[in-house]
């Protein structure tokens, strides 16, 4: 193996921790390959659930607040349309040491900057709503394989209420060949198969399983929404918990779903997952028939969906297990014991510091840690006991929040209302805010106390105001 192995970084949108757990009925088994093959992580959580923000942190290892894009870029109200200059990325460093980086996919990371701003070559398959400079490509495909599909010509299309009703989920009458995921991996197996220059680092960043779930057959069908279960937190009731959850149900539309209907999105959104594990399994195969399946391969995703948890669509200002809980395997022959697990608190923005020490670059002043020595079974001392994160808001506005998730608790800081606390223990599906229960007075102030601490250490200029609440 060498000591500066090859990576394949494979990057999914939305998608939910419990998707690729153990018990998931969603079948996966290529993701499930590499946790077999690798290390499988029960505690990794986004820095951030909304997409350009965590894209940001994951290429730059800095929380939101220090890298400045706190909302989605392609949107008109973007605080930060652009990364600023002057932040290192592991692209630029890691093609500075001598890496042959190249990126499929999804970028969104900017509204008129692309991959190819930081150290990779582009090889196309953006989303023409989030990437519009860079996309075409796939439009290019579609054409050539004689599809045009237009929203009109998808068939059982579900639709959220309101004003503005968004599409949730539907059948794409086109050939999986004709999908997106199918082209990104397309994509990164031309990339493969042209003869890479070593040591290489590929990402394929795999749109989906992001609404709408607009998926094809056999995936569309291939779950019965009679077998979906409904998750406990379907009962939320809003009773205690700050205005916003109850507003954002309504906001999103979300209000006019019943369980039915959320059944058939649920179902979907599994079918729209297993065809993107089937992309993966397509990239792994030509990893190895190509020779070099002793590369490092890194599945994660940016954040997750709540897909009719707490009866919610999308992601937003609920700090919740569904959205901020990621999957994240890693394989890597020779370092990693095969079915492995860590438990260790690792979050999205890691993997920056992570891909630069594993290929003996020194990485600069950031947020993240390396996770390499977890990677090699060892548990460093001073390790986090829990996660910190943050939300500024999306299109509907700014809202300002943190989060302190350890093992047995949650804490959430809302700037414009009234906080959150639940004993995860007793409570894991976040149902019960604990905020003002007085046999928890001791535990709040704890957290409370934590919660600035980590604040202060990464330079979060919400600390000062917070101070009088949290101090």
């Amino acid at each position: 193996m060498s000591e500066r192995p090859n990576v394949l970084f494979l990057l999914t949108d939305q998608e939910r921790y419990d998707l690729t757990a153990p018990d998931s009925p969603t079948d996966t088994p290529n993701v499930d390959r590499l946790s077999e093959e690798g290390m499988r992580f029960t505690r990794a959580y986004t820095p951030i659930s909304i997409c350009s923000s965590a894209r940001a942190s994951l290429l730059t290892g800095l929380y939101p607040h220090n890298h400045g894009m706190l909302n989605n870029a392609h949107e008109a109200d973007a605080i930060q349309p652009n990364l600023p200059p002057g932040l290192a990325t592991f692209g630029e460093l890691l093609a500075e040491s001598g890496y042959a980086n190249a990126y499929v996919g999804k970028w969104h990371v900017g509204r008129d900057q692309g991959p190819e701003d930081f150290g990779f070559e582009y090889g196309g398959g953006a989303d023409r709503h989030h990437d519009a400079d860079l996309a075409g490509d796939f439009e290019d495909h579609r054409e050539e394989l004689g599809v045009d599909v237009s929203e009109e010509d998808l068939e059982e299309r579900i639709y959220t209420g309101g004003e503005q009703p968004t599409l949730v989920a539907a059948v794409d009458p086109a050939p999986v060949e004709a999908t997106r995921p199918y082209y990104i991996a397309e994509r990164a197996i031309e990339r493969l198969r042209t003869g890479v220059d070593e040591p290489f680092f590929l990402r394929a960043d795999l749109y989906g399983p992001h609404h709408p779930y607009v998926v094809p057959e056999p995936y569309a069908s291939m779950y019965d929404p009679a077998d979906v279960e409904r998750p406990e937190s379907y009962a939320e009731t809003f009773e205690g918990k700050p205005a916003v959850h109850e507003q954002y149900l309504h906001y999103r539309g979300a209000d006019a779903f019943d369980w039915e209907t959320w059944t058939e999105a649920i179902a979907k959104y599994r079918g729209f997952m297993t065809l993107i594990d089937d992309q993966i399994g397509r990239i792994l195969d030509a990893l190895e028939e190509e020779g070099l399946d002793d590369a490092m391969v890194v599945h994660g995703s940016d954040h997750g969906d709540f897909v009719g948890n707490h009866r919610q669509f999308n992601k937003g200002p609920l700090m919740y297990e569904d959205t901020y809980r990621i999957p994240l395997q890693v394989r890597w022959p020779g370092v990693v014991e095969a079915g492995s697990t860590c438990g260790a608190f690792v979050s999205l923005h890691d993997l920056m510091p992570t891909f630069l020490d594993v290929a003996g670059v020194e990485a600069p002043g950031v947020d993240g840690r390396s996770i390499r020595p977890l990677l090699e079974g060892e548990h460093p001392e001073g390790w986090p006991d829990g996660h910190f994160a943050e939300y500024h808001g999306d299109e509907f506005g700014l809202y300002s929040q943190r989060m302190l998730r350890t093992e047995r608790y949650k804490y959430v800081h809302n700037g414009p209302d009234g906080n959150e606390l639940y004993d995860l223990e007793s409570d894991p599906h976040e149902l019960n805010n604990l905020i003002d229960h007085p046999a928890y007075d001791e535990v709040r102030s704890n957290l409370e106390s934590r919660l600035l601490e980590r604040m202060r250490e990464t330079d979060d200029p919400l600390a000062r105001w917070s101070a009088n609440v949290l101090g």
